[in-house]
C-alpha cells in the first residue's frame, strides 16, 4: 500500500480526477501508525486509517472503544435541562397529558418515537403530532397547538423544531399550554418564551455538544427526566422498574446517522452503541424495514443512511407525515410490517417525483450557467409546481454535481417559496440563512452548517441570491480551492478482501465528520462496465495478477464518472472509493463503491 508520506504530493499522481478533484493522502505519521499498530494490535493498514483521523496513542483507547460512560455528560450541563425535566416529572406525577410535536424527517421521527417509548415504559400515554408538510409546513404552528389544547394536553415537547417558533409558542402560552423546546438547529440571540429551551446550539451554550442531532438531545432529556423521577422515588412508589434507556439507542443511532451530523465525540459513542442495539432487531419497525429490504447482515451506517432512513423519511416527503413515527413507535409486528410496506411504497413514489424535479432543476441551472461555464458561488434553482417533499434531496444532488452550496425552492400558488439547501465542507449555510432572515430577506429560515431550510417570497429571490453572493463568495472560493478527495492510501486489487473490510468496520462507525475509509485501486483494468438499475454503473476491475474486484458507481450513468467508466472498457485506470462486503447466496465478497476515477497514466 502507498502510505502517502509526502503530504504535498498527489496520490498516484492524480492532480485532477474525472470529477475535478486532486487525490490527497490523509496525513498519518509513520511513527504514529507503528505505535498504534503495536499498542492495539491493529493491522498496519487499519492503524493508518485511525492515525489519518487525528488519533494518537493518548486518544486511541476512547476512539477504539467509544462508551457512553466516558462520552455522556451530566444532562444538567445543558441550559434549561433541569427546568424541562422538572416540568415533565410534575406532569407525570400529576397525571397531566403530555404531547410531542415532532418534525417529519428521520431525526424528528426518531426523537418522537424515543419519547413515546419512554412514556410507554412508564405506563403513560403520550399524544403525538407530526405536521403535514404540504398543509402546515415545517415547525410548530398556532393551529396545531390549539388542536393539542382541545385534546386536554397540558405540556407539549417540540422535537427537532421550535427554536425560532416565536409566535406559535406565544400563542400556546396564551392558551395555557406549557411548551418545552428540544432542538439542535442554530438559534438566534432571541429565544422563544417556552418553559424550557434545550438546545446545544443556543448562543449561550458552550458549543461542546453542538454536533448532537435532535434525537441525541432528546435522549439527554430522557436521561435527565429518568434521574428526576428516581430522585422523587416515583418508580418505587408506583411499583415500576426503571426503563432500560440503553434499549432506545437504536433510535438514537438511526436519527443521528440520517441527520448527517458529525460522528465525533458523543455522537460516535451514541451511534457505536446504538448500532449494537439495532443488530438485536428489537424494534419491530426497524426489523420490518430490514426484512422487506432484505437487510440480513448486521446493520451499519450504510444501512441506516441509505436503506432505512429514506423510507422513514418518505412519509413526510410524499405521503403521510406521521407514518415514520408510527412505525418506530409500534410494538405490534403486523402493524409494523404494514407501515413498513406503506413507507416502502411512498419511497418509490418519492424517487419518481425526485427524478422529475432533479431533471428540471439541472436544466435550469445549466441554462443559467450558459456557454461561458461560470458557475455561481451559490446555486439557486426555483420553480412553481415542484414538490416540497423532494427539494432537499435534489439540492443534495445538484450540490454534488456542481460542487457548490445549493438551494432548491418550490414556489406555491401564492408566490411563496419553500426552500432547502445543502452545503459543501467549509461553508456554513445555516448561519447564512439565519442572517438573511434577520435582515428581512426571508420570511423564515434556519438550519445548521451543512443543511438549511427557508421560506421566501418569490419577489425576494434575487435579493436572496445577491445576499448569498456577498456573504459567501469568498468562503466558497476558499472551499473550492481546497477541494480534494482524501484517501487512506492506494491498494492493489488483491488487497481488497473480506477480512480487510471487517477489520476496517471494527474501528467504525464512520459517517459525516468522520469519513469512511477511502482507498484508490492502483492501475486496474476495466474488464466490465454497464448501466444497471436507476442509472448506476456496475464494473469489474482486473489487477495485474488477475484478481477481480467488483464495483458500482451510484447514479453516475449520465455524469463524467459514469461516462469515463463506460468509455474505458479494457483500459487501465485508477479508481477511488469505499470498500464494503456484499453477501449473496451465502457467499461474501469485498467490493468497491466508486467515488472517482482517473486514467492510469497520471
Amino acid at each position: 500500500m502507498d502510505n502517502g508520506e509526502n503530504h504535498d504530493s498527489f496520490l498516484l499522481g492524480v492532480e485532477k480526477s474525472v470529477t475535478g478533484r486532486a487525490w490527497k493522502a490523509r496525513p498519518a505519521e509513520f511513527r504514529h501508525v507503528k505505535a498504534l499498530s503495536q499498542a492495539h494490535r491493529l493491522p498496519e493498514i487499519v492503524a493508518r486509517v485511525v492515525a489519518g483521523r487525528g488519533i494518537d496513542l493518548d486518544t486511541a483507547e476512547l476512539y477504539l472503544n467509544p462508551t457512553l460512560k466516558n462520552a455522556l455528560p451530566d444532562p444538567s450541563v445543558f441550559k434549561d435541562m433541569d427546568k424541562a425535566c422538572v416540568r415533565l416529572a410534575d406532569a407525570i406525577e400529576q397525571e397531566q397529558k403530555v404531547a410531542v410535536f415532532g418534525d417529519y424527517d428521520v431525526d424528528g421521527a426518531t426523537s418522537s418515537a424515543l419519547l413515546v417509548r419512554y412514556f410507554r415504559a412508564l405506563n403513560k400515554e403520550l399524544v403525538t403530532y407530526i405536521p403535514d408538510r404540504m398543509k402546515e409546513g415545517y415547525g410548530p404552528n398556532a393551529g396545531a397547538f390549539a388542536a393539542l389544547k382541545d385534546q386536554d394536553c397540558n405540556v407539549v415537547v417540540t422535537v427537532d423544531c421550535g427554536i425560532v417558533s416565536f409566535d406559535p409558542i406565544q400563542a400556546a402560552n396564551e392558551s395555557g399550554l406549557d411548551v418545552i423546546v428540544v432542538d439542535h438547529h442554530q438559534a438566534e440571540p432571541r429565544l422563544p418564551e417556552a418553559v424550557a429551551v434545550v438546545n446545544p446550539n443556543r448562543i449561550d451554550e458552550s458549543g461542546e455538544f453542538g454536533q448532537l442531532a435532535a434525537v441525541g438531545v432528546m435522549f439527554m432529556v430522557i436521561v435527565g427526566l429518568n434521574r428526576e423521577l428516581r430522585q422523587r422515588n416515583w418508580f418505587s412508589e408506583n411499583g415500576l422498574k426503571e426503563p432500560d434507556l440503553l434499549s432506545l439507542l437504536d433510535l438514537v443511532a438511526l436519527g443521528t446517522i440520517c441527520d448527517v451530523v458529525p460522528l465525533t465525540g458523543i455522537n460516535r459513542a451514541l451511534v457505536s452503541q446504538g448500532l449494537k442495539v439495532m443488530a438485536r432487531r428489537q424494534n419491530p419497525g426497524i426489523r420490518a424495514l430490514c426484512d422487506i429490504n432484505s437487510v440480513r447482515e448486521v446493520p451499519g451506517t450504510y444501512h441506516a443512511g441509505f436503506v432505512l432512513g429514506p423510507r422513514v423519511n418518505a412519509g413526510g416527503r410524499v405521503g403521510r407525515s406521521g407514518a415514520g413515527t408510527d412505525l418506530l413507535s409500534t410494538d405490534d409486528d403486523q402493524h409494523a410490517l404494514k407501515l413498513a410496506k406503506e413507507l416502502h411504497q411512498y419511497n418509490a413514489e418519492r424517487q419518481t417525483i425526485e427524478q422529475m424535479v432533479n431533471e428540471q432543476a439541472l436544466v435550469q441551472v445549466q441554462k443559467a450557467i450558459g456557454p461561458a461555464g461560470i458557475i455561481p458561488s451559490v446555486i439557486i434553482a426555483a420553480a412553481p409546481g415542484w414538490h416540497p417533499g423532494v427539494i432537499g434531496i435534489v439540492a443534495g444532488r445538484l450540490k454534488e454535481f456542481f460542487q457548490r452550496p445549493t438551494f432548491v425552492i418550490a414556489i406555491d400558488d401564492q408566490g411563496i417559496g419553500k426552500g432547502s439547501g445543502r452545503s459543501i465542507p467549509g461553508v456554513d449555510l445555516g448561519a447564512a440563512v439565519t442572517a438573511a432572515k434577520q435582515q428581512g430577506i426571508l420570511e423564515a429560515g434556519g438550519g445548521h452548517a451543512m443543511a438549511a431550510g427557508l421560506t421566501v417570497a418569490e419577489a425576494n429571490l434575487q435579493a436572496f441570491q445577491d445576499f448569498l453572493a456577498d456573504r459567501l463568495t469568498g468562503t466558497v472560493d476558499d472551499a473550492i480551492k481546497g477541494l480534494s478527495l482524501k484517501l487512506d492510501g492506494a491498494l492493489s486489487a488483491n488487497a481488497v478482501r473480506v477480512q480487510l473490510v471487517d477489520q476496517l468496520n471494527e474501528v467504525g462507525p464512520f459517517g459525516q465528520g468522520h469519513a469512511q475509509p477511502r482507498f484508490a485501486l492502483n492501475d486496474v483494468e476495466i474488464s466490465y462496465a454497464d448501466i444497471v438499475g436507476a442509472d448506476h454503473v456496475k464494473c469489474s476491475f482486473r489487477g495485474s495478477d488477475g484478481t477481480t474486484v467488483k464495483g458500482i458507481a451510484f447514479r453516475a450513468g449520465d455524469k463524467p464518472l459514469g461516462q469515463f467508466l463506460l468509455g474505458n472498457r479494457g483500459q487501465k485506470v485508477h479508481v477511488a472509493g469505499t470498500l464494503r462486503n456484499n453477501e449473496w447466496s451465502g457467499r461474501k465478497t469485498a467490493e468497491i463503491f466508486i467515488d472517482d476515477a482517473a486514467p492510469a497514466e497520471t
